[in-house]
């Protein structure tokens, strides 16, 4: 296996790592940053306030893009299991 072929392999897995975390922590981004305007504007510092909301926006986003997660992953290891013989 050459350096070309490693380094491309790394890249294909830091790229499908990225696409699949991506949606999971967008969406747990965006909430945390909503809830963390609310409790400034309210100056309610309730610690649970700010988990409740990003669990229950994670569940949903996991609900609707885990298929897209699950067969992208397979896609990929799929493809690197049977490129093994390439590779040797």
């Amino acid at each position: 296996m050459s350096s070309d072929q490693t380094i491309q392999l790394f890249s294909q897995l830091m790229w499908n790592a990225a696409l699949i975390a991506a949606p999971l922590l967008l969406t747990t981004l965006v909430v945390g940053l909503l809830v963390s305007v609310f409790q400034a504007v309210t100056q309610i510092q309730e610690m649970s306030l700010t988990f409740i909301p990003k669990l229950l926006a994670a569940g949903i986003v996991l609900v609707a893009a885990g298929p897209w997660m699950l067969n992208r992953l397979v896609g990929y290891s799929t493809s690197l299991i049977a490129g093994i013989p390439r590779y040797f």
